[in-house]
Formats: C-alpha cells, structure tokens, sequence
C-alpha cells in the first residue's frame, strides 16, 4: 500500500491546484458532473431524474462553457430534436421498456457520422453542408434502437486530419477551433477533437468518435479521458465519412473504462449489418493466418470491468519512440511521469516485461501512409455517391479539391490541402508500384499485415502477455494556427495498420496536461483491454483527482512576473500656469 500511495503521490503532484478562472461554472449545472452511465441509470430508474431533466443540464453546460470566444468549442451542432428524444426515452421508462445501457443517456456524435435527421454530416468542411444525410449511420440506428439520446454533434479536424500535413489537430472551416477544457489554450489532439474534449467538459454521458491512426486515443489523452478504439471491423463505418475501409473504425470516449465500455457494446455490430464488409471479416492483421471472427462476440462489455484487473497480468511495456519521431525531445517531467505509471501496474499486480530490454523490435509501418491515399481517393467517392443536396454529391476527390480552391478563405484560411493533391495523384490500380512510395497497394497492405503478425501478436505469442503497454502520445501542446501541431511521439502506430484494439487511459498528468497510457491486444481482444485498463484507473484513480478547470491557460503559476508598482509623487505636480506664481509670506 505505501508503494502504491508512493506513486500516486508523484503522479498527483505534477498536477498543478487548478482552480476554475472567473468562476466558469458559478451558475451552470453541475450536479451531474463526473456521474457514470450506471448512477444516471440508477438515478432514472428510482425517479430522481428524467432524461429531459439531464438533457437540459448537458445543453446549458454547453451553451455556458462551450459556445463563445472563451468557450471549449467542442460542440459545432446541437440536435433540434434531442429533448423530444428524451421525452420519448422517459415515456418508454414510465411504460416499463428500458432498452438498453443508453437509454435515455444523452451523448454527442463526431461531425463525420450520418444521422439521417435535421443535423449535418459536413466533417468540418462546408463541402458537405447542406441537405443532411439521406439516412443514419450504422452506429447512430443502433444508438437510436438502444435508446440513446443523440444530443448534437462535436467538431473535429477537419476531413479527420486528411486533408493537409500542415493541419491544426482541432479545427475545421465550418467549427473553427476546439480547445482543450483543461487549459483552453491547449489542443485537444485529434481528429476527434470536440468527441474527447466535450465528455472531459462533462457536455455529455459519452461521445463517438472515429479513428484511422490515432484520432480516438489522442484526444482521449489530451483531454484525460478513457477512450476504446476497436478493432476494424467490430462497429460498422456504414454512413461515416471515410479515410480507409482497412483502418477505420468507431469509438466511445467517456470519463471511465466502464462508461466507454457500455458505450461500446451498444454501437457495435456482432453480426454482418449488411453495409459494411469489415463487419463479416476480419482486420487486415488476421487476413490469411486462419483465423476467424469471434462468434462470441460479447453484447455487453462492462462485465469485464475489474478494479482489480491487473492482478497476475502480464503486460510487455515498449518505449520505441517516446523519446521523440520530431526533432523536439521528450520533456524529462514526460518521461517521468510514464515511469510512475508503469510502476504503479507493477503496484497493482501485474508483471511487467521490457519489450525493449529484450531486444524485440516492432515493425515500422512503411506502407500505412500509402494504403490510406489509396483508399481515401476511392472511398471518398463512394461515400458522397450517398450524399444529395451539398457541393460535393456525386463527386470525387477533386471535386472536393475544387471546393476548396473556389472556397480558400473558409476552407484554406491556415494550411492548405497538400494531402488531398496528393491521394489525387494516386493509381487506384492495386498492383501498379508507385514511384514515389515504392509500394503496390497490395505489397502496402503486405506490410501492414506483417506489422500485426511480428508485432502485437509475436509479442504477446513470444512474451505470454496478455497485452501491450505503452504512453499515448504527449501532452497536450498549446495550439498554434501559425506553425501546426507539435506532436513528439505517439504509439497508434502499433494497431492502425493491422487493425487492431486500443484502450487508452488517464495516467498522470503533466504541469496540468494529463498523460495517457494505451492497452494493445490483438483483434477482438476488447475484453481482455477493457480488464486491464478499468484495473489501472482502479488503482491509480488519475481523472478523479485531476478534473478539467477550463482554466485559460495551462501551465499558470510562475508566469505572471512580478507587480510593477507606481512611482511614488511627492506631492501634486505643479501646474504650468502656476509655475510663474511667486510664493506668498516668503
């Protein structure tokens, strides 16, 4: 116990007293602050709280700390309907039908994802505003069918942070800028910014969110909340707009491993949806080893929620990469604060391997990038083949890339849209090896496969482990428009290309900037992710005592100078017209 208290010391330490700027939150609900998806369930079954009752709490926290010059931003949409949806969740109740976890849980949906009702589908961009989507999404029917109330939508980098190498995690030309409810100067990561950021601001029970390579975890980190990103394939991307049909795939964020464990087990598709292939198959990690998709897909993943999750867990912890990919070095406090997590799964229980120290190398994603340009080109033309009533219906990706140019003073104001020009450049032949990459597409998707098979899975084979550990990424940084995002490591890499499930979870935080750590498993390893990682945020207990403050600026304290004093006068200054007085009674 006292290693334990030990770590959490260190680990609560290095967070600074944040204390909420001009009383942010003087005057705006809060009752429901940090409440888990049970205790609102428990709440509503006991009649002590109506869905219409939260609904409204959640809508004037975002209208009071979202909305405006100092708000988070997390919020481009709110759903006309969404109060209509919790009366009707309450009438349901009332009648004896709960249908499910959600049911009458409002929560928010990144701005790339159908809803077939009066909200937009626009991933930021106005190239897609206008008519909304002709019908849900997979994920958005099955929240619908749960119960849920879908509150509005989040913003989010926009076209998931495709479109430009010199993107601002964050910002899209029809959202603007997200901030981080930690320090509203700080970037909330990406690309599903305003997902992360509104559940860590307590707009909602939960978000969804999308991810290619990061875009789930990375907010979850920046924003010091649980995020599940699963395996490709377990949630349909029918109805999103997409990147890649190999790496795509939704996810929950929510305050805890439990929340965005309920979260998921309502959004997933256990059997074929008939509209998304992945939901059939297998990732492209599994693709030709022989193996097959579960059919004991679980329909509820809270069971394998355990405070004691790590006991008798073996966990091989890499470090590749945290010392920096940029030419910028990891800050020591960062480094450090990884340290105290890793001890603290030792305090916990588990055993823990030095991938590293034992000389296992995991393999370089060579190919990832070209695989994405070459689904993105064909698949985005599938996906506004869908689409009625907006610029880009019925066209391609230079439709789109025309939109921009006609439109450079909302779409292109900061950076430009070099990805775009470039996956416009691409062979959509798959045996066709392009000069510049080197790669077939089908050698790419070769080498992504091999970064599962002598990756995640030849550690977990070689090591007996149940999962991989590694830091998220860093830090939030402070949000630039001029020069970009200052990403310094991130560990996505592992599972993105394979396919593969991450759970992320608050570890530490950084001079108020929390810090995550991610759970790597092999497809359809949720259970197993899910396990160890409500077991460390069981033992350490990071987000509870570490809660976002909006505060203006993070770090605060030892920035302000010193307080100039004025110079003192020694008596009135003398007026001109009286300079010439002589004195009187001299």
């Amino acid at each position: 116990m006292k290693t334990m208290q030990k770590i959490l010391l260190f680990l609560t330490c290095t967070a600074l007293a944040l204390t909420a700027r001009g009383g942010r939150e003087d005057g705006v609900p809060t009752q429901h602050n940090e409440a888990t998806i049970a205790q609102l369930q428990a709440e509503m079954a006991s009649g002590k709280l109506t869905s219409e009752s939260l609904t409204m709490d959640y809508i004037a926290r975002i209208i009071a700390l979202d909305q405006g010059a100092e708000g988070v931003n997390a919020v481009i949409e709110l759903n006309p309907d969404a109060l209509d949806m919790a009366k009707h969740a309450d009438q349901l109740r009332k009648q004896g039908t709960v249908l499910g976890p959600l049911h009458g849980i409002p929560v928010l949906l990144k701005d790339n994802i159908d809803t077939g009702d009066k909200m937009q589908t626009s991933a930021g961009s106005f190239a897609l505003v206008g008519q909304p989507a002709k019908q849900d999404s997979t994920v958005a029917a099955n929240l619908r069918a749960g119960g849920a109330v879908i509150l509005g939508k989040t913003n989010l980098s926009e076209w998931a942070n495709f479109r430009s190498f010199e993107s601002v995690s964050g910002w899209s030309g029809r959202g603007g800028q997200t901030n981080n409810p930690y320090g509203l100067d700080r970037n909330p990561c990406g690309s599903s910014s305003g997902s992360g950021a509104a559940t860590s601001a307590n707009f909602t029970a939960v978000s969804f969110g999308s991810e290619t390579d990061g875009s789930i975890v990375c907010p979850g980190n920046a924003n010091g909340v649980a995020a599940i990103k699963p395996t490709v394939g377990l949630t349909s991307r029918a109805g999103v707009v997409p990147i890649s049909h190999t790496q795509d795939t939704v996810g929950p964020h929510g305050r805890t491993v439990a929340d965005a464990a309920a979260a998921l087990g309502v959004i997933q598709s256990r059997t074929f949806d008939g509209r998304d292939p992945a939901t059939n198959g297998v990732p492209l990690g599994w693709q030709g080893t022989g193996k097959t998709r579960p059919t004991n897909i679980p329909s509820d993943y809270t069971q394998f929620v355990n405070p004691h999750g790590l006991n008798g867990a073996r966990l091989g912890v890499t470090r590749a990469g945290l010392t920096g990919f940029t030419n910028v070095s990891t800050p020591q406090p960062v480094l450090d604060a990884f340290e105290a997590a890793v001890a603290a799964l030792t305090a916990a229980g588990a055993t823990v391997i030095d991938l590293d120290a034992q000389g296992f190398n995991f393999p370089s994603p060579n190919g990832e990038f070209f695989v994405l340009l070459f689904d993105f080109k064909g698949d985005v033309a599938k996906y506004f083949a869908t689409r009625v009533g907006v610029p880009v219906a019925g066209g391609t990706l230079q439709t789109a890339i025309d939109f921009n140019n006609a439109h450079a003073d909302v779409e292109m104001p900061f950076f430009n849209q070099d990805i775009f020009d470039l996956a416009e450049t691409i062979n959509l032949d798959p045996n066709f090896v392009d000069p510049i990459f080197g790669f077939s597409y089908k050698s790419a998707l070769a080498d992504g496969h091999n970064v599962g098979v002598n990756g995640i899975d030849a550690a977990i084979s070689q090591f007996h482990l149940d999962a991989v550990v590694s830091a998220t990424d860093n830090p939030a940084w402070s949000t630039d428009l001029i020069y970009g995002d200052h990403f310094i490591f991130g560990t996505s890499g592992l599972a993105a290309a394979p396919g593969y499930p991450i759970v992320q979870v608050p570890a530490g935080v950084v001079f108020g900037a929390p810090l995550g750590i991610s759970f790597f498993g092999t497809a359809f390893s949720e259970p197993t992710l899910i396990k160890l990682a409500s077991g460390f945020e069981a033992a350490t207990q990071i987000r509870a005592h570490n809660l976002p403050t909006f505060a203006d600026t993070v770090p605060f304290n030892n920035i302000r100078g010193t307080t100039v004093a004025r110079p003192h006068q020694n008596g009135a200054s003398p007026k001109e017209k009286d300079a010439k007085k002589m004195p009187h009674h001299m």
